[in-house]
Order: structure tokens, then C-alpha cells, then sequence
């Protein structure tokens, strides 16, 4: 009897461990970068056959963090049922990170940007293929919000809109003075606060385009050194696979992480001046597609603004559902098996 109970438990992990492996895994959020599309707390289906499951990479103890140090697997990745199309919500192994692939952290951002899109961020406002891009209904900004002389907002005014508490200092609302704060606001919930009485002017809280924010260029990834901040890049093209890209010095930064390390090449530059793999040359053709990928949470998002392009390599797959959500131990009834849109 014990043994049928152990073979029939290890047959039991042995299918888990391939389903979780080729068909779907489970994820749990922690951190607001998606907010309000993805809560602190709430877990995820995550389908690895959407984009193409990836074979082991690593030689790992399933459902576990612990992989057999410096040991990398050839893998390949199998068929999946659809390309990654703009604006899916996908998760990824983060770029920047020194590690094998399998081994990074997983991340969840929202693909703006496809292979061959030509993307520019301009006073917050993203746009693609010189159109701006559509407005999701979770996406949120900082706004900075002047009320009118001897008036006052209440904390049940606020919390109407879900922006925080009047007097407190967090990444959603900040107090600036009496009649100022910087409030972390949807368009929908921007234009409820632009209509109160109380509200003299509201408008999105935009970094001047030549003010040089230094934690955003020394971040990590070397993408953010090619710009001054988070509110302003490109235009840029999303690499593709097979594109030709003609290096200078400007661009440099945009492109030294896609091709040292991701796609192992060695590098010398001087003075304008590329040895790649040791023939001095200026272009480089890009070996594999690649994704930017950007939090719904905008000012609360470290994503390809900071750190560049998502490698096809570095991809899991795609967030299908909210199967549960939990508040501080509590759970949030209306989210589960909530669709991921």
C-alpha cells in the first residue's frame, strides 16, 4: 500500500511539474506597477503555451527556487498558439539581471511596443507609430492638483476616486502645500477632479524634457543613459529579428545591452568607433525579436523606459487570469478568477 501511495504521489508531481512547465504557471503580484489592472496580492494563470512553452533551461527542483549553480541547458522554444500582440499583458524573466535566463526575476508589464514599432514617450503620452497609443482604463499618472484659495478636500472625497488620504505622504498621494498635492490619477479619474468645485487646475505632472534625473540614467540596463528621464524617449524602433542597426555614439546605449548581453557579442568602442567580435564595423543585425514592455502604473513602474527591450528569449508567457487576490491575508472577492485584460 505504501508503495502504490509513493508511485502514485510521484506520478502525481511528475504531471504537475510538466503542466507547469509547458502549459501554465501560477504568479503572484508584488508590486503595484500595474496597478489598477493587477493588485498587490492577487495570483495568476499565466499560460506558458500562449507565446511557445521554453524547454528547461536550468537544471532546477521543480516548484522551487533552487537551480544547480552556473548550469545552463540548451532549449528551444516550442509552437504556441499566437505572437505576443501589442498591449497583452505578459511576464518575463527581468533583462538586466546577471544570471541564467530561467533564473532572473519574473516580471509582469504590459507589451506597448512590438517587434518593428516605432515607439516615442513625449510628456507622458506614448506613442506608436506616431499615433498615440490607446487609453487603458487602469492606466494612472501623477497629476498635480491645485485647489482653489480657502478650500478643502475630505478624506471621503478622495478615497471616492481610491487616490489616498488628504495629509498623507505615499507613492499615490503626496502633499505638496496647503493647496497643492500630487495625486496618482486614471484619465477617467482625472476628469471627476478637473470637474469639482473645489479643483483650480489639474494637470499631468511632466519632468521637463532636458532635466537630467540621475537615478533614472544611472539605472539599472544601460537604455535610460541615451535619455534624461523617465517622461521622455526615442523615437526608437523596437528590434527585430534581421534588423540592420547603424551604431554611433548617440545610440549606443540604446542598443549595448541587446547586443553584449543578450546576444554575447564583445564590444570595443572608441570615439565612435565599433570592433564587433573584432572587425570594426558600425551596423549590427539583430538575432532575435524583442518586446518593450511598460507597467499601467506609470510613475510607479521601473520597466524598458529604465532598463531597454525584453529579449524573445527572456519571454514566459501571457496573464490570462486572476484565479485570487488577497488584502493583507484578506480576500478580495471580486477578483477572483477575474479575466486579465
Amino acid at each position: 500500500m505504501l508503495r502504490e501511495w509513493l508511485d502514485a504521489f510521484v506520478f502525481a508531481f511528475v504531471v504537475a511539474a510538466i503542466l507547469r512547465a509547458f502549459l501554465f504557471g501560477s504568479y503572484k503580484i508584488p508590486t503595484g506597477s500595474m496597478e489598477k489592472d493587477l493588485l498587490i496580492g492577487d495570483f495568476l494563470i499565466v499560460s506558458n503555451a500562449a507565446y511557445g512553452a521554453r524547454t528547461p533551461m536550468s537544471l532546477c527542483v521543480p516548484f522551487t527556487q533552487w537551480c544547480l549553480p552556473g548550469v545552463t541547458l540548451p532549449f528551444t522554444r516550442l509552437p504556441g498558439y499566437r505572437s505576443i500582440a501589442r498591449n497583452d499583458v505578459f511576464v518575463f524573466n527581468v533583462p538586466w539581471e546577471v544570471k541564467p535566463i530561467s533564473q532572473k526575476t519574473n516580471y509582469i508589464k504590459r507589451a506597448v511596443g512590438i517587434p518593428g514599432d516605432t515607439l516615442e514617450f513625449k510628456d507622458k503620452v506614448l506613442f506608436v507609430n506616431g499615433a498615440a497609443e490607446p487609453t487603458h482604463d487602469g492606466v494612472q499618472k501623477f497629476h498635480t492638483l491645485v485647489l482653489k484659495e480657502g478650500v478643502r478636500l475630505t478624506n471621503a472625497k478622495m478615497e471616492e476616486i481610491d487616490a489616498g488620504t488628504i495629509g498623507a505622504s505615499s507613492r499615490y498621494f503626496q502633499q505638496v502645500s496647503n493647496v497643492e498635492y500630487r495625486v496618482n490619477l486614471t484619465d477617467d479619474a482625472a476628469q471627476q477632479v478637473a470637474s469639482w468645485a473645489e479643483t483650480d487646475t489639474l494637470y499631468p505632472t511632466v519632468i521637463p524634457t532636458n532635466q537630467v534625473v540621475s537615478a533614472y540614467t544611472q539605472s539599472a540596463g544601460y537604455f535610460s543613459r541615451a535619455f534624461n528621464n523617465p517622461d521622455h524617449f526615442g523615437p526608437v524602433v523596437v528590434p527585430f529579428e534581421g534588423q540592420e542597426v547603424v551604431l554611433n555614439a548617440s545610440n549606443w546605449p540604446v542598443y549595448k545591452d541587446l547586443i553584449e548581453r543578450y546576444e554575447h557579442n564583445e564590444v570595443q568602442t572608441q570615439g565612435g568607433v565599433f570592433v564587433i567580435n573584432g572587425e570594426q564595423t558600425n551596423r549590427y543585425v539583430v538575432q532575435q525579436d524583442y518586446y518593450f514592455a511598460m507597467g499601467d502604473n506609470r510613475d510607479s513602474s521601473e520597466d524598458s523606459r529604465f532598463w531597454g527591450f525584453v529579449p524573445k528569449d527572456h519571454v514566459i508567457g501571457r496573464a490570462g487570469i486572476v484565479w485570487m487576490s488577497l488584502n493583507n491575508g484578506l480576500p478580495r472577492m471580486n477578483r477572483f478568477f477575474q479575466i486579465i485584460d
